[in-house]
C-alpha cells in the first residue's frame, strides 16, 4: 500500500472521527434542550439566578450535564455570558462540583471550536470583531510562544473565551498544548463566579448578611482585577505603557461603548484629518460629558492623548487608566505647567493631542468663551491644528440632565491649519480662527426631531431663575415643561428643543436670566454656607470642613475655622461646577470642592455670575 494511499484512509478516519463527534454533541445538545436548557436560556434572560439554580438541583444528574452544555453553547457561540450559568451552578453544587462542571463545559466548547476551525474552516464574525484587541496583544506580549499568548488573552477582560479559543485554533498550536492551556487558564474567572454562587447560596440560605454578599463579591472582583493587572504589567505592557498605544487605551474605551450600548454612533465629517501631519493638535467644542468619546472615532492614522480634567483622578480606577492609557491629567480653568509639558511630551513622542480649549462643557448649548491665548499656545507647539465641531451631543446628554438620550452627534473637522500657516498668523489672528471655528450654538443648527416626553427634567439646575417674574429657585422642569412655581409661567419644549413662545431657546432663557443678573450686578451679593471637600496635588482628599462662599463684582472669597482667602476678579477663572452639586476652583495648587447647603441649584448661578464679571461681552444672539 503506498503511502498517499495510507495518507487518504488517515484523513477519512479523522474526518468519520470528527463527524462522530459532532454528532454525538449535537445529539446531547438536542436531547437536553426542551427539557433543561431552554428553560434556562430563559431564566438568563430573566436573569432570575434563584430560579436556574432551583431548576438545576430539581434535575440532579441530568442539571449537571446540563452546565456542561450550556457552558459550551456559551463558548461557541461567544456573545452569550457565561458567568450566568457559572453563578447559577455555584448556587445549586458545591464548589467541588460546580467548578469541575464548568471546566469540563469550557473544554467541550473549546474542542468544538477547534474542531470547527481545523477541519470545517469556519470563521467566526464575532471573533472577527475582537480580532483587533486579540492581535494588539499578540504584537506587545514579550514572550511569543502560543501557550504564554494564550493564557495572556484569558487573563485579559473582556475578550469572550470563545473568540481566543477561535483565535488559538487557528494557530498551528497542537490539539493536547490547546487543551491544556484552555483547561487551566479558564479556572480563575470561573472560580470566582462559582465562589459568588457560593456566596449568594449562603446569603438565601440566611447564612450570611447582604452586607458580607457585597462585600465577598467586591473582594472577588478586586482579586481577580488585580491578577488581571498584574499579569498585564508582567507581559503586555513592553514599550507601550502610559501611551495611547497601550492596551490599557483600548481596554477603556471598550468599558465606554458598553456604556453607550443602545446609542447612535456619531456621524463624521472627518475627511480633512488626512491632511494634517503626524502628530498635530485637536481643538473641539464642548457640549457633553462625552464629548471625548466622540472624538474617538475621528479616523486618526494614531491614537491619540487625550487632555482630562484634573478632577477626574479623584477616581482609583479612573487614576490607572489615566496613568497607562498616556492620558494627561489638567487643572480645570487654572495654569498647569506640569500638563504643558506632558503635552509636549506626547508630541514630540508622535502622538496627536486632544483638547476642549472651553475647559468645561456648555450649560446652554453654546460654545463657552475660551479666555486662554490659545493662538499664542499652538504657535509654540508648532505642529499642525485640527478644528473639529460637535454638534448635538447637548441633546444627548447635557450637563443638566442624569439620563443620557440616543441623539444624532455630527463630528465634523472644519478646518485644519498647516504650520506653516499657523507660523504667518498673529496669536490674534489665530484667536479668532480657533474660536470662529469652534463656535456653536445648537438652537441654530438643530434639524433633528425629539420625541422623549422628559426634556425639560433637570433644566432647571441651568435655567434657576424665572424668565418672567426674576423669582430664584422656583422653576422645575418636568416632562417637556419648565414651570415657575411662583408665578405659574410655563414654557414648554418642542420636538426640536425649542420653546413654543416668544422665548424662542434654551440659550433664548438663559440670556433672559443673564439680562437680569447684569441688571443687578452693581449690588449684587451672592453668600452661600457650603461644605467644603480639598483635594491636595495628587488628587487626594486632604481636608474636609465647612465654610462661607461670597461672590460680588470685586471677586470671590471663602472663609472657614482653617482656612480664609479671597480672589479679586482680574485673577479669577471661570467656575466650573456640577449641576445641582457643587461649584469647584483651584488656589495654591489645591483642588477646593464647594457644596452649597441650601438651594444647590444655585451653582449655575454662581458660574454665570463669574462669566458675566470676566466677559465684559454683549450677550451673543439665540
Amino acid at each position: 500500500m503506498n503511502s498517499g494511499t495510507t495518507r487518504k484512509k488517515r484523513v477519512n478516519g479523522e474526518t468519520i472521527t470528527i463527524i462522530v463527534i459532532l454528532a454525538i454533541i449535537i445529539l446531547l445538545f438536542a436531547f437536553f434542550l426542551k427539557d433543561v436548557m431552554l428553560p434556562l436560556f430563559k431564566l438568563q434572560l430573566d436573569n432570575d439566578l434563584d430560579g436556574a439554580a432551583a431548576l438545576l438541583k430539581s434535575k440532579g444528574f441530568v442539571g449537571g450535564i446540563s452546565v456542561i452544555l450550556i457552558e459550551a453553547l456559551q463558548m461557541i457561540i461567544i456573545f452569550v455570558s457565561a458567568e450566568f450559568i457559572q453563578i447559577a451552578s455555584g448556587l445549586s453544587y458545591p464548589i467541588y462540583i460546580s467548578l469541575p462542571l464548568c471546566d469540563i463545559g469550557i473544554c467541550l466548547g473549546a474542542t468544538v471550536i477547534f474542531l470547527l476551525v481545523r477541519v470545517f474552516k469556519f470563521n467566526s464574525t464575532t471573533y472577527e470583531k475582537n480580532r483587533g484587541m486579540i492581535d494588539k496583544i499578540a504584537s506587545n506580549a514579550k514572550d511569543r510562544n502560543i501557550v504564554i499568548l494564550l493564557y495572556l488573552l484569558f487573563f485579559m477582560p473582556f475578550i469572550p473565551f470563545g473568540a481566543i479559543c477561535y483565535y488559538g485554533a487557528s494557530t498551528k498550536i497542537s490539539y493536547g498544548k490547546y487543551m491544556l492551556t484552555v483547561s487551566t487558564s479558564a479556572i480563575p474567572s470561573v472560580v470566582v463566579s462559582v465562589l459568588i454562587g457560593q456566596a449568594g447560596k449562603l446569603f438565601f440560605t440566611n447564612s450570611i448578611p447582604l452586607w458580607l454578599l457585597v462585600l465577598i463579591v467586591i473582594a472577588l472582583s478586586v482579586m481577580l482585577f488585580a491578577l488581571i493587572y498584574w499579569f498585564m504589567h508582567k507581559f503586555v505592557l513592553k514599550g507601550t505603557d502610559k501611551t495611547p498605544e497601550s492596551l490599557f487605551f483600548d481596554i477603556f474605551f471598550m468599558v465606554v461603548k458598553l456604556f453607550q450600548f443602545g446609542k447612535k454612533r456619531p456621524l463624521l465629517g472627518d475627511d480633512l484629518i488626512i491632511t494634517a501631519d503626524v502628530p498635530y493638535l485637536v481643538l473641539a467644542n464642548h457640549e457633553s460629558r462625552i464629548d471625548y468619546f466622540y472624538l474617538y472615532y475621528l479616523s486618526n492614522l494614531k491614537s491619540p492623548s487625550y487632555i482630562f480634567s484634573k478632577i477626574h483622578s479623584i477616581d482609583p480606577i479612573f487614576r490607572i487608566f489615566q496613568k497607562h492609557c498616556g492620558f494627561i491629567p489638567k487643572k480645570l480653568l487654572s495654569d498647569d505647567p506640569e500638563a504643558d509639558a506632558k503635552i509636549e511630551q506626547m508630541i514630540k513622542m508622535g502622538f496627536p493631542v486632544v483638547m476642549f480649549p472651553e475647559e468645561r462643557t456648555s450649560p446652554d448649548g453654546r460654545t463657552n468663551p475660551i479666555y486662554e491665548n490659545i493662538g499664542a499656545y499652538c504657535k509654540n507647539l508648532d505642529v499642525d491644528l485640527v478644528l473639529v465641531r460637535i454638534t448635538g451631543s447637548y441633546y444627548a446628554h447635557p450637563m443638566w440632565r442624569r439620563r443620557a438620550y440616543s441623539s444624532d452627534v455630527k463630528v465634523t473637522v472644519d478646518r485644519v491649519i498647516k504650520r506653516k500657516e499657523i507660523a504667518s498668523m498673529t496669536d490674534e489672528e489665530l484667536n479668532s480662527a480657533i474660536k470662529e471655528t469652534l463656535y456653536n450654538d445648537v438652537s441654530l443648527c438643530n434639524d433633528v426631531t425629539y420625541r422623549q416626553n422628559g426634556k425639560a427634567k433637570g433644566l432647571e439646575r441651568i435655567l434657576y431663575r424665572c424668565a418672567d417674574c426674576g423669582v430664584l429657585y422656583k422653576t422645575v422642569g418636568r416632562g417637556n415643561e419648565l414651570k415657575c412655581l411662583s408665578c405659574g409661567s410655563v414654557h414648554t419644549l418642542d420636538d426640536k428643543y425649542r420653546f413654543t413662545d416668544n422665548i424662542g431657546s434654551i440659550p433664548g432663557y438663559y440670556n433672559a436670566i443673564r439680562t437680569l443678573e447684569e441688571k443687578e450686578l452693581d449690588s449684587l451679593s451672592l453668600n452661600a454656607s457650603v461644605r467644603t471637600r480639598i483635594f491636595n496635588e495628587n488628587g487626594i482628599m486632604s481636608k474636609t470642613g465647612n465654610g462661607e462662599c461670597t461672590l460680588d463684582k470685586n471677586g470671590f472669597r471663602f472663609r472657614s475655622d482653617s482656612e480664609e482667602f479671597s480672589i479679586p476678579v482680574k485673577e479669577l477663572r471661570p467656575l466650573a461646577f456640577t449641576c445641582g452639586k457643587r461649584f469647584e476652583l483651584y488656589h495654591d495648587g489645591k483642588l477646593h470642592f464647594f457644596y452649597p447647603k441650601e438651594d444647590p441649584v444655585q451653582v449655575a448661578r454662581w458660574a454665570l455670575i463669574v462669566d458675566i464679571l470676566k466677559s465684559g461681552q454683549t450677550i451673543l444672539p439665540s
